[in-house]
């Protein structure tokens, strides 16, 4: 068996490694296992020079990553560079801030010395997509390793170059050799690396069918979980909205990564009283982002991942198209090679059509008209995902309100795109998973919260 990274822009194999045995599996967990028992005795000084050498490695050579990311997935070249760039960010502020974050909590009782204590449990299991190969990796390991843990990595099957950069960056850091592991294995054999007694903990990023297969191993052999899952992030253009800030704000956050996102957004719900003259603006916006070459400087856009996420994607454009929803643009395969799927635009989407009810990953966007405020909160709760939502209005007071106490997210923006940042926590409820990642909250994930107590 072996596993592929192939172009999806021209469809020429990119590269192709042998998967590994079930015997190299346990005999790479185990070394994982030797290294993090001397890793956890390390200083956070000494664990963060060597991130902040992964930092720089990152910057120096984030053009040549994100070469690899548009081979190996089509992440248009500027879009590489940038995540690249974000993944140092998040590198530097885990070593200036992972020993602050974890330090002994003391907690005052009849106790001569009572505290709480935040240990590393051992090898973390990282199941990864392929959207964001980079970040979606460096936004668990940093945190995760500076808190003392090892890691195995299980990238998705389609960037395994990606992986392979990321164990040669860590290690080209300074980190010990088997710090961080790559697995050259499909997901059939992830059941039986989750069930390794020496893997103590487990994340995934990736669809609610992953994560359900993967919480039910997990939970099988008691181990803790982190999911980030799926998302159909619901934006809200409400009637006092500045229209042109609401075309910029929804083409920016529909189109990003080339729409394939967790986080992009996807359903806009709009007030009816001003949807006529929002439509013309967010479809000039999609329509002028560039689609091309992923490797061009110039692209925006680049083809989807894989022909079969293209075909869906398609497939539900045109259901909801069947049951009433009107195509503003794109909603076409276009000729030639490459995976790629134009900017489309949907309006009239109602329930019941795939473009309300499910995740759209790709570069396709979903109006759904509502009478007013009170009807764009409930439809965009109506959802079993809970990512990310925006809100775009003038009245900053209002936003705030809708966004803290009305919105069923585990994040929500005002007049700003979904984004996440290594200083804020991440993550979803409802289908969309459970955990944190990122922040404070997500370094505390993967450690043994104990308690101390001296009489």
């Amino acid at each position: 068996m072996s596993i592929r990274s192939v172009n999806p822009a021209t469809g020429a194999q990119v590269a192709s490694y042998d998967e590994m045995s079930r015997d190299a599996v346990g005999e790479i967990i185990g070394r994982t296992h030797e290294t993090f028992l001397a890793w956890r005795r390390t200083s956070f000084e000494e664990r963060a020079r060597a991130m902040r050498s992964a930092a720089q490695i990152l910057r120096t050579e984030a053009e040549a990553l994100a070469r690899l990311m548009a081979l190996e997935m089509g992440k248009p070249l500027r879009d590489g560079i940038a995540e690249a760039q974000k993944c140092a960010t998040c590198c530097d502020y885990y070593a200036d801030n992972a020993e602050r974050l974890l330090a002994p909590e003391l907690v005052k009782t009849e106790a001569r010395s009572s505290f709480v204590t935040f240990n590393p449990l051992g090898v973390v299991l990282a199941v990864m997509p392929w959207n964001f190969p980079f970040w979606q990796v460096f936004r668990f390991a940093a945190p995760a390793l500076m808190a003392g843990n090892a890691a195995v990595l299980k990238h998705a099957s389609n960037v395994p170059g990606c992986a392979l950069a990321i164990e040669r960056i860590l290690r080209e850091a300074g980190m010990p050799e088997n710090l961080l592991r790559t697995l050259m294995i499909g997901s059939a054999a992830v059941d039986a690396v989750i069930a390794h007694p020496l893997v103590r903990a487990v994340t995934l990023t990736g669809s609610g069918a992953a994560g359900r297969a993967v919480a039910r191993t997990a939970g099988e052999h008691l181990k803790k979980t982190v999911l980030e899952l799926g998302g159909s992030d619901a934006y809200l253009v409400l009637e006092d909205a500045d229209l042109d800030l609401a075309a910029s704000v929804c083409a920016k956050g529909r189109l990003i990564n080339s729409g394939q996102s967790c986080i992009a957004a996807k359903r806009f719900i709009v007030v009816e009283t001003v949807r006529r003259e929002f439509e013309p603006r967010f479809v000039q916006r999609m329509k002028a982002a560039r689609q091309g070459d992923p490797l061009s400087r110039e692209t925006e856009i680049g083809p989807l991942a894989r022909h079969d996420l293209r075909d869906a994607l398609h497939r539900q454009v045109e259901q909801s198209m069947k049951r009433g929803a009107r195509c503003l643009l794109g909603g076409h395969v276009p000729d030639g090679p490459g995976a790629f799927y134009p900017p489309t635009v949907l309006t009239d989407v109602t329930k019941g059509m795939p473009a309300y009810e499910e995740e759209l990953f790709g570069p396709v966007a979903a109006i759904i008209p509502v009478k007013n405020e009170v009807q764009a909160i409930a439809t965009a709760n109506d959802s079993t995902f809970g990512l990310g939502a925006a809100v775009i209005t003038r009245d900053a007071e209002r936003g705030e309100r809708i966004a803290s106490h009305d919105i069923e997210a585990g994040c929500v923006f005002v007049n700003e795109a979904v984004r996440s940042d290594p200083r804020l926590p991440f993550g979803g409820i409802k289908e969309s998973g459970y955990g944190r990642e990122l922040s404070g909250y997500g370094i505390k994930e993967f450690v043994n919260i104990k308690t101390v107590y001296v009489a």
